[in-house]
């Protein structure tokens, strides 16, 4: 993919050795000038300019861009470049960094995130992941659909070991994704069973989170 980076920190920078790794093709787009340096990732476009400057974005063709990554320092920023990318230049998927939690309830489809990503919050998440066995973790909210990427590690004794995963009916607009067992990724088919200490992901929508706990309490998970 042809992705474009607002801000060349060192978040930005981090996100673009990764992408490249990737093999994708990567352009930076950084402000100050005592930022830009292009031997520092040689295999990025750097480029000069304005996240917010809507002449300096057409300059960059940011338009050819598939994805668009808001990571700059700034949310104020962020989300103005978030809203160029995708209502001035029909970029398919705007990735938006959050930098204050507070301002978190912003970073939606009304300012054209999809993905808003807060380091705090999922700091947050991951650290309750790592605690809770048998609780519902909210990992990642995805803006544009208002649904949640949630997880929940099951306890060793669970009433769902051995069972199959058709056993688990999920609610409407809910979808299990991932089994993460031990340090495999299991995609998971109906026949598959469940194992003490799996850690289930889903993908829900804001509305049916509260029923997939519901599910998960007459199981004997706490929701």
């Amino acid at each position: 993919m042809k992705v474009a980076i607002a801000g060349a920190g060192a978040v930005g920078r981090s996100i673009a050795r990764e992408l490249l790794r990737g093999g994708h093709r990567v352009m930076l787009l950084e402000r100050q000038l005592d930022h830009i340096d292009p031997a520092a990732i040689p295999d990025a476009v750097w480029v000069h300019a304005d996240a917010c400057e809507l002449s300096l974005l057409e300059n960059a063709q940011l338009e050819t861009y598939e994805v668009v990554i808001a990571a700059t320092g700034d949310d104020k920023t962020n989300l103005v470049h978030s809203l160029l990318a995708k209502t001035e230049f029909g970029v398919r998927r705007v990735v938006a960094r959050v930098n204050d939690p507070r301002n978190e309830w912003l970073f939606d489809e009304s300012w054209g995130v999809d993905v808003a990503v807060s380091t705090p919050r999922l700091l947050a998440s991951l650290v309750e992941e790592a605690v809770s066995v048998g609780d519902l973790v909210r990992l990642m909210t995805l803006r544009q659909g208002q649904a949640n990427l949630v997880e929940i590690t099951l306890p060793a004794d669970t009433q769902l070991a051995g069972k199959p995963v058709r056993t688990l009916v999920m609610p409407r607009d809910t979808a299990l994704v991932t089994i993460l067992r031990g340090g495999r990724v299991i995609v998971p088919q109906a026949d598959d069973p469940f194992e003490g200490e799996d850690e289930l992901l889903f993908v829900t929508s804001v509305e049916a989170e509260e029923d997939l706990r519901l599910t998960l309490a007459t199981h004997g998970i706490k929701p």
